[in-house]
Order: C-alpha cells, then sequence, then structure tokens
C-alpha cells in the first residue's frame, strides 16, 4: 500500500546536510538532493522540505535513517492510508525522538491502553499532565516551534520512492 509525507529538516549543521540526504536517499532507494536554505533560528545551520511517495512504513524508516546525526532537528510525517493510521516523527537533540499517531486532520491519536497506563501511574495531577505532555509530544513541539516559524513560505519539493 502506497502513501505520503513530508521530511522536514528543520536544522542541520551545514556539513552534515550531504549526510542528511545520503540517509534519505538510502531508504528511498533514489537520488535525493535537497534545496537548503539558511535556518536563521540556528545560525550556521540549513533547512529544507521535502514531501515524499512510497509503502506505509516509509516515515518510520525515514526517522531512523536520520536519527543516527543526533544533532539534526527533524520532522517526518506519514499520511493516513486505508487500514493505517498516520504518524508522525520529531527529533530534537537532547530530548531525542518522539512518535505518535495521527488522524486524517492531524491530530495526535493517542491509543486506550496509553491513556488507561498514563491514568494508572499517575500519583498526582501534575504526573498526570507531564505523562499526558510527553504522549502528545508536547515538549518537542515546543523545541520545534521557532525552527518551524522560521521556514514558513517555503515550499516542499517532492520526492518518489523507486520501487
Amino acid at each position: 500500500m502506497s502513501t505520503r509525507g513530508v521530511i522536514y529538516v528543520h536544522s542541520s549543521p551545514s556539513a552534515v546536510c550531504p549526510h542528511v540526504e545520503w540517509a534519505i536517499s538510502g531508504v528511498l532507494d533514489a537520488r535525493v538532493v535537497l534545496d537548503w536554505t539558511a535556518q536563521e533560528a540556528a545560525p550556521g545551520s540549513a533547512r529544507a522540505e521535502v514531501s515524499w511517495a512510497g509503502p506505509v512504513g516509509t516515515a518510520a524508516r525515514v526517522a531512523t535513517a536520520l536519527r543516527a546525526w543526533g544533532m539534526v532537528r527533524f520532522e517526518v510525517t506519514e499520511d493516513p492510508s486505508p487500514g493505517t493510521d498516520g504518524e508522525r516523527f520529531s527529533h530534537v537533540p537532547g530530548l531525542g525522538l518522539w512518535h505518535g499517531r495521527t488522524s486524517a486532520n492531524g491530530d495526535i491519536v493517542l491509543g486506550e491502553d496509553q491513556v488507561r497506563a498514563a491514568l494508572a501511574g499517575a500519583t498526582t495531577r501534575e504526573s498526570l499532565t507531564r505523562r499526558m505532555d510527553d504522549l502528545l509530544g508536547t515538549r518537542w513541539d515546543d523545541a520545534l516551534e521557532e525552527f518551524r516559524f522560521a521556514g514558513e513560505g517555503v515550499a516542499p519539493a517532492r520526492l518518489h520512492q523507486v520501487g
């Protein structure tokens, strides 16, 4: 089954940009050359966006490949497809990789077991709030917000996975 998504490289040190392209190329099995622009929120770094099309599970494979470059801030999305939830992966240096399932409109969807575990493990309202925020990716969203804003108005290129 095929789906699509977007790779947002919010910030990458300039020297690492070719490695990011190689990592994405390895997953998509196609040569990838991104249109890098300066990332104003992190002087000396660059940003790029690219949409992709490929089999379900591609976003997870791209996120795994990019995670090897721990200094890179990125998000990878995968649209929902028949029988499969959408996904979003976010990576922030110091926080690591976060993953959430998404609905058709992009909202984060929590599973029943996730909510039950959060409720069962909460001893205070604050601990429940912290756990729910982690499930929803709040710390990652907060850390990436200024980098997202710095990329507004940039149209993503399009890639299609070969094979």
